[in-house]
C-alpha cells in the first residue's frame, strides 16, 4: 500500500494525543494508556490499519489481546477520534475530534491511496432523506472507489 494522504488526520502524534485526551476528558470518558497506545499507533502510520495489524504493533504492551485492540478501537469511534473504513475492515485517525462528521472516503483501487472528503451538499442531502425517513442516524461512513487523480493521469 502506497503512503495514504488522510486529510483529517493531525500530523503532529503528541499534540494530537494531547488533544485527543482533552477530548475524552470533556466527554467524561478516560484515554486509557493502551486505548492511547492505539491512537498512538494509527497516528504514527497514517495508512489505514487493521485490527491484528495493530496488536502486532503494540509488542506485548500490557495483555493486549484481540478484544483489547477491539475495545480500545470501538472506544476510539464513539469518541470521533478515529473511523472505520468498512470495504477495508480498517481504521484511520481522525482529527476532528471537537465535532462529530461524517466521513466520505476515497479509495483508489489502483495505488491504494485513500482520502476523506469533507461533502457537506452530500452530508445536508443525506441528513434529510434520513430525517424524512423518521430514522435517526448516530453514524455513517460513505465510501468511494476508483482512481485517484495521479492514477487516472497516468493511464
Amino acid at each position: 500500500m502506497t503512503d495514504s494522504h488522510l486529510d483529517c488526520a493531525p500530523t503532529d502524534v503528541d499534540e494530537a494525543l494531547n488533544e485527543a485526551e482533552a477530548v475524552c476528558e470533556a466527554r467524561g470518558a478516560r484515554l486509557t494508556k493502551i486505548r492511547r497506545k492505539v491512537l498512538s499507533l494509527m497516528l504514527e502510520h497514517r495508512e489505514p490499519a487493521k485490527a491484528y495489524d495493530l496488536l502486532q504493533r503494540l509488542d506485548g504492551e500490557g495483555a493486549a489481546k484481540p478484544p483489547t485492540v477491539y475495545r480500545a478501537l470501538e472506544f476510539l469511534l464513539e469518541m470521533g477520534l478515529a473511523h472505520k473504513i468498512e470495504s477495508l475492515n480498517a481504521y484511520v485517525a481522525c482529527g476532528h475530534w471537537g465535532h462529530k462528521h461524517m466521513a466520505v472516503f476515497l479509495i483508489c483501487d489502483n495505488c491504494k491511496a485513500i482520502s476523506e472528503l469533507h461533502a457537506d451538499k452530500t452530508h445536508a442531502a443525506l441528513d434529510e432523506e434520513v430525517q424524512a425517513a423518521g430514522f435517526d442516524r448516530t453514524s455513517s461512513v460513505m465510501e468511494v472507489h476508483g482512481k485517484c487523480a495521479n492514477c487516472a493521469a497516468a493511464a
